[in-house]
């Protein structure tokens, strides 16, 4: 298969990059580390886009990324370590060596086997630990998410999911535990810290069997919880009012009005006390 109009248009992006990297003050001055933060902004950007649903900006993020792809590539050349060629043939070769199923012998006939070949795979290389490629800087939410799904690819799992719900419940218990009724010390803190740590952690296990992303959930959550929060503030100002100064029952009337104004909601409103759901 070719694709000579995508590489008529990225031989277009590289000469780009080499006139930038020539002529622009700002390009000139870049580094990997100068680049790495925004970098890490983009990849933000295209999840807010995917959030969104809205292929023009996913579009968009796409193209801001691939400049920063090629940036490093760049950089990477005139370091005399590597160039843009050797990230894409290296990139392809590591692609057929983990699909030997596609470009060799082995039969994987289904998403699982895939996945633990790929593994088993990366163990050879030479990683030490199957969990080993999940880098350490990833917001803890999606950490725990890529831990299970990568124990899971090495045949470490739960085989029910009513076995991991007794789970969540389990440690619901021992949360609960370490703090109802009590004036916590520090050591306690530390201690229901800990506890809180092993829910969540149960409920992004939970949520991963019945199919569910729960780091886009948290999301959805967050961004609904903005909504009427943001809602809540433009109505108190239209009325003369500053939150600071209403009560709780007065703010609850305007969240419930948030409630059934939220694009795409149908739910009537409920009743106080529910600012938080």
């Amino acid at each position: 298969m070719k694709y000579p109009i995508a590489a008529e248009a990225f031989d277009r992006l590289l000469c780009m990059m080499d006139d930038l990297r020539e002529k622009c003050p700002w390009d000139k001055k870049q580094t990997m580390d100068t680049l790495r933060h925004l970098t890490i902004e983009e990849t933000y950007e295209l999840s807010d886009a995917i959030m969104e649903n809205d292929l023009t900006e996913i579009r968009k993020e796409i193209g801001d990324l691939f400049l920063h792809l090629v940036f490093y590539s760049k950089i990477g050349s005139e370091k005399g370590a590597f160039d843009v060629t050797d990230v894409l043939n290296g990139l392809c070769e590591k692609l057929m060596g983990r699909h030997p199923h596609i470009y060799g012998d082995v039969v994987a006939e289904t998403e699982e086997q895939v996945k633990a070949n790929w593994e088993a795979l990366k163990l050879k290389e030479g990683n030490k630990s199957v969990l080993s490629g999940v880098p350490g800087s990833l917001p803890s939410l999606v950490k725990a998410m890529r831990i299970q799904e990568k124990a899971r690819g090495a045949g470490f799992d739960w085989e029910e999911k009513e076995q991991v719900w007794e789970k969540v419940e389990e440690e619901l218990g021992e949360f609960k535990e370490t703090f109802v009724g009590k004036d916590l010390t520090a050591a306690q803190k530390e201690e229901a810290e800990g506890e809180l740590g092993d829910l969540i952690f149960s409920l992004v296990n939970f949520a991963r069997f019945i199919d569910i992303n729960p780091d886009r959930a948290v999301e959805r959550t967050n961004r609904k919880f903005i909504y009427r929060f943001q809602y809540l503030e433009r109505r108190a100002a239209e009325m003369g009012k500053n939150l600071q100064d209403m009560t709780l029952t007065e703010m609850d009337v305007l969240w419930n009005e948030a409630k059934v104004t939220l694009p795409g909601s149908s739910t009537p409103a409920a009743s106080t006390g529910e600012r938080q759901k």
